[in-house]
């Protein structure tokens, strides 16, 4: 039970701070019209956690760390797709009729942006290594199996929820004014995260 709330714990610390990923859900959950129709997002950002966090337990994803040309890849594409994704949010938010719902994206754009921005955050990748994974190694057999449980459990209930409070939000802003600000602010988030991006790839360069 330990190793359960040590998981939990070290889970909830690594998705509560306001990243792309959150942002992203919490966008589409808000603007889509119904809730069932922003699951979507909410599946695929789930099942991209779960991913990371059982390659970053078994000690797979450790090969991002040791190969320098994979990490830089990873930050150029990863950049590359934020600017564009940052664009497209940008651009939802003068689309949308007075209901501001209607700027929700599609199934599949929902499932190809999450994935996306899951799996192509070199910051997300690095710290489910640094964190969940380094902290697994203390646990073996039962005890390891319930640490990662843990971590999953916790990621599955945070994007539901965070898919939720946007729904309630979107309910509650009818003429859609907070969400076409909300969805500017997310851009503008998005493009920051991108630019960090590209000073963290450029220092490493000028460091070899």
């Amino acid at each position: 039970m330990e190793a359960f709330i040590h998981g939990m714990i070290l889970a909830f610390g690594l998705i509560l701070p306001l990243g792309v990923q959150n942002v992203f859900v919490f966008n589409q959950g808000a603007r889509q019209r119904k809730f069932f129709l922003a699951l979507p997002v909410v599946v695929t950002a789930s099942i991209c956690d779960t991913l990371l966090i059982l390659l970053a337990v078994f000690g797979v994803s450790v090969v991002v760390l040791t190969v320098g040309w994979l990490k830089m890849v990873l930050f150029v594409v990863g950049f590359i797709f934020l600017l564009y994704m940052g664009l497209a949010i940008w651009r939802s938010s003068s689309e949308g009729t007075d209901s501001g719902t209607e700027a929700g994206l599609p199934p599949k754009k929902q499932i190809i942006f999450a994935a996306s921005v899951s799996l192509l955050n070199p910051h997300a990748i690095l710290d489910t290594i640094g964190v969940i994974g380094t902290n697994s190694l203390q646990y073996a057999g039962y005890e390891k199996a319930l640490y990662t449980l843990a971590t999953i459990i916790v990621s599955w209930v945070w994007f539901f929820g965070l898919a939720i409070a946007g729904r309630m939000l979107g309910k509650i802003d009818q003429n859609g004014i907070v969400l076409r600000v909300m969805n500017k602010l997310s851009a503008l988030i998005i493009w920051g995260v991108a630019l960090y991006m590209a000073w963290q790839l450029i220092s490493e360069m000028g460091g070899k």
